[in-house]
């Protein structure tokens, strides 16, 4: 059932409050968020490469193992990476849309919306029932994004694009930026290499963004999260039986994990620093 949260409702979004034009009203469907719990949007392109979106995944899939809670906007693309990330870390995840919450947009993404309800997350919008989604709402949905969040991570960011609204919005409320670079070729990344000009931090890392935040989890420990993963396990006691590099098909022949899986992993743990890249194989780091 669709409920209304009001903006002096004791449980509105403390940090939406401190942005310019916060919405007097709050449409949510599922369960509101923990606001004690730092949350931290991630934005990017609909039309991501692969690389882009296990980058999505997997920063978000860290992010939420540290107990941040993911923004994103339920688009195709990188948000709904970001937000899958998150679930697959039973982490929580906020989805913001730019019309009424009878109509789930994209439809695409109506079980993903259902799964995030369900596990104790949150879709949200400022629109009543029956509001069609039209363009200029979705750059209104886009403060919402920027201002439930203390930070937002750009991945893929052409040069004119809604991520780089959300990055400036959060700019303009104070909220840091961090932004993952990219090929200097490739048009995905020209946004994003613009926002590192202007002063966003760039990262290679989940933990930079941790860090930078200063994020820590009780019991923490280097490459805990990576090794609690079963798949992650697995490539790394197939890499633990050789001194020499590893490809990719060699580690889906030992492992017979499915591939996708495999590359999501190693995206991981390359993050993590538990194995490195030597031409296109991996090794585990000393």
């Amino acid at each position: 059932m669709i409920e209304v949260l009001h903006s002096k409702h004791k449980q509105y979004p403390p940090l939406l409050q401190e942005i310019e034009k916060s919405p007097k009203q709050l449409y949510y469907l599922g369960t509101l968020s923990d606001w004690t719990k730092p949350h931290i949007a991630i934005v990017g392109t609909r039309k991501a490469t692969r690389e882009g979106l296990i980058l999505a995944k997997t920063f978000a899939k860290e992010l939420a193992h540290f107990g941040c809670v993911i923004v994103s906007g339920l688009a195709l693309g990188i948000d709904g990476a970001a937000h899958e990330g998150a679930l697959e870390a039973n982490g929580k995840t906020i989805a913001v849309l730019g019309n009424g919450l009878d109509s789930i947009y994209p439809r695409q993404h109506e079980s993903l919306a259902k799964k995030i309800i369900e596990t104790g997350g949150c879709i949200f919008s400022e629109y009543p029932e029956n509001s069609p989604s039209y363009p200029s709402q979705f750059l209104e949905r886009n403060r919402i994004v920027a201002g439930l969040s203390i930070a937002t991570l750009v991945i893929e960011a052409p040069i004119r694009s809604g991520s780089i609204a959300t990055a400036r919005l959060a700019i303009e409320s104070g909220r840091d930026v961090f932004v993952i670079p990219g090929p200097i070729n490739n048009k995905n990344y020209e946004g994003s290499h613009s926002l590192i000009r202007n002063g966003a931090r760039l990262v290679t890392s989940p933990r930079d963004i941790l860090e930078d935040l200063n994020i820590q989890k009780e019991e923490d420990s280097k490459n805990n999260f990576s090794l609690n993963d079963p798949i992650s396990n697995a490539i790394v006691e197939a890499l633990r039986t050789t001194s020499n590099p590893m490809g990719v098909d060699t580690i889906i022949e030992i492992t017979h994990l499915e591939p996708r899986k495999v590359q999501e992993a190693l995206t991981l743990l390359a993050l993590d620093d538990v194995i490195h890249d030597v031409g296109g194989k991996f090794i585990l780091t000393q």
